[in-house]
């Protein structure tokens, strides 16, 4: 078997190869930050979170520490520093997995069954626990408020290419005119 040096790399090319941004957090391959969206038929449905992906050295016999960068309502996840509850991923944790794993299902899995026996946050497994529709109003309430493409900081770029693209066509004020007068 290739060693776990080789594994990393291997594990991350192929992440960053699927569908997810990736973005390293310094020169090595141990940390770096993941896109990840809300999983379709759940509450998160929507959201976009910025997750923050630490490999152990002893990757992949032992699992990625995996947390939320931009906060998230959520059991398992705690509100204040975004970790994600270790055992979740540790229980069903093998070397048969990879990266891709994590974010197409151990991710997904956790959002869209939320194990409140075995809280994180503890406010939110109560609360599910209580009054499924309430948690799940206020899991909305987040994914507006803190899980937007704007707060992992996808559309201040697009904004600035907007911005340049109006300035462009402000150039020629007789057009400007004709398209204020149309309506």
């Amino acid at each position: 078997m290739s060693s776990p040096s080789k594994r990393r790399e291997m594990d991350l090319m192929k992440l960053m190869m699927s569908d997810y941004k990736v973005e390293m957090i310094n020169d090595g391959m141990q940390e770096f930050y993941v896109q990840f969206h809300g999983p379709n038929g759940s509450p998160y449905h929507g959201g976009v979170w910025k997750v923050r992906v630490e490999l152990p050295d002893a990757y992949p016999y032992k699992s990625p520490s995996i947390g939320f960068v931009n906060k998230i309502y959520h059991p398992n996840v705690d509100e204040m520093s975004g970790s994600v509850c270790l055992d979740v991923i540790n229980q069903t944790w093998s070397p048969m997995f990879d990266l891709v794993n994590v974010f197409e299902v151990f991710l997904p899995q956790l959002l869209l069954y939320p194990n409140p026996s075995d809280p994180l946050n503890g406010e939110a497994a109560a609360l599910m626990m209580r009054d499924r529709s309430a948690y799940e109003i206020r899991v909305k309430e987040y994914c507006e408020k803190y899980a937007k493409p704007e707060d992992i900081g996808e559309v201040t770029e697009e904004k600035s290419s907007d911005e340049e693209m109006s300035e462009d066509e402000s150039d020629s004020s007789d057009e400007q005119v004709v398209g204020k007068a149309d309506p």
